[in-house]
């Protein structure tokens, strides 16, 4: 084992060291790059490094040195090739249909799906004549019927935003590996926000290429907005083609921010998946919880299937309480520790009413129909201590 390249086994020693050999410098926190370009000594090395893929040292758009250890390191986390950094999550959902699809394509994807990723097929897919069934993701019948001889995407979510519902990773690339057998070219793309690659590794099941919200989990401080793309190298360069003129680029310092992040995710996802449990389990027996999403519970309809494909269950959970809206917000408004807010995957707990934040995004109808009711209230759990953490929703319970 060489220090430049060193041989690593566990997740957090990649989230150490797997991007080292790119920090050039003998600083043990890389600098920031904060620059828009770069110089060159010669014309031939300009035009050298100007029509080089993916290079760290032209344009930021086209890459910096902190994208680059960020990209290392989440392939390395992810166990893909290579990856690409965007400046949100849905530029990288944005960019890996868009490098993908053309007029006359057909799109299989889940009813329910982070809401962003829902909009863009809903509204502006189909102006572009591409075409989208939409199945229920516990149903493996119905992802076998959706496909098509123009079939060329199957985009899946697992566990799914908000409703925690999963889908079975072994089935969808049988599928798409049996369309491939047929000479059709199916690629899959599962959204692993929720998860992490410390608690699931789509690609390690042959899933194509993963999509991350790095905004959440792998961030993890409620302060950087980024979105990155895991697959194989030949993916991620038309992802990055695509992305150049999309130009959702990733700025030097939160390229550096998420670094910071990373340096941290199996630390603090074991946290959030021993508090995330923990809320569960409490909930699920309080009398004024109809019933709770946690797929770490017995009680999920598919707790075996996400035992088989996860190692952890993550900090987020949603609970409908009994007495719908108006239960909701007084548990939300009287919440002490815990913060109403959007996002997930930080430091701190924060809790949402999906049916009003979502009310832009998704009709009434739609939500109802995915399961996204008046009552239903979706937690993401902190860092906190767990005795801290229960006290919190027991007093906040105990007002509604």
């Amino acid at each position: 084992m060489s220090k430049e390249n060193p041989e690593l086994e566990g997740l957090q020693s990649k989230s150490v060291y797997a991007s080292k050999p790119l920090n050039r410098t003998s600083a043990i926190s890389p600098p920031i790059w904060q620059t828009t370009t770069f110089g060159a000594e010669t014309t031939e090395d300009f035009a050298e490094i100007a029509v080089a893929t993916k290079p760290a040292e032209f344009y930021t758009r086209n890459g910096n040195p902190n994208h680059a250890m960020v990209e290392a390191t989440l392939a390395a986390l992810e166990g893909g090739e290579a990856a690409q950094v965007f400046s949100s999550g849905m530029g990288a959902i944005f960019a890996a249909m868009g490098c993908l699809l053309e007029t006359g394509d057909h799109v299989v994807a889940q009813r329910n799906h982070y809401a962003g990723a829902t909009t863009l097929m809903k509204e502006f897919l189909p102006r572009w004549g591409v075409e989208i069934t939409y199945v229920d993701q516990t149903n493996n019948a119905e992802f076998a019927a959706a496909v098509r001889p123009n079939t060329k995407l199957i985009y899946i979510e697992t566990p799914v935003n908000p409703l925690m519902q999963i889908t079975d990773l072994r089935f969808v690339v049988e599928l798409a590996r049996g369309e491939l057998a047929k000479g059709r070219g199916v690629v899959t793309i599962c959204d692993n926000t929720f998860a992490t690659p410390v608690n699931q590794r789509p690609l390690e099941f042959g899933v194509d290429a993963v999509v991350h919200s790095a905004t959440k989990y792998v961030g993890g401080h409620h302060d950087v907005t980024a979105g990155a793309l895991v697959g194989s190298k030949d993916f991620v360069e038309r992802v990055w083609r695509f992305a150049l003129v999309a130009g959702a680029t990733l700025s030097p310092f939160d390229g550096w921010l998420l670094l910071r992040g990373l340096r941290t995710l199996g630390l603090r996802v074991e946290r959030h998946n021993r508090n995330g449990m923990a809320l569960a389990r409490f909930l699920e027996h309080h009398p004024k919880v109809a019933r709770v999403y946690y797929p770490g519970l017995p009680s999920h309809p598919q707790h075996d299937l996400a035992g088989s494909q996860m190692s952890g269950f993550t900090g987020m959970l949603s609970v409908e309480l009994q007495g719908g809206y108006a239960a909701a917000d007084k548990f939300i408004s009287s919440l002490r520790l815990a913060t109403r807010a959007a996002s997930l995957g930080g430091f701190e707990t924060l809790v949402v009413h999906p049916a009003s934040m979502w009310s832009l995004q998704l009709s009434r109808e739609l939500r109802e129909s995915t399961g996204i009711n008046e009552g239903l209230v979706r937690i993401s759990v902190g860092l906190e201590d767990e005795v801290d953490m229960l006290r919190d929703f027991d007093q906040a319970l105990a007002t509604v």
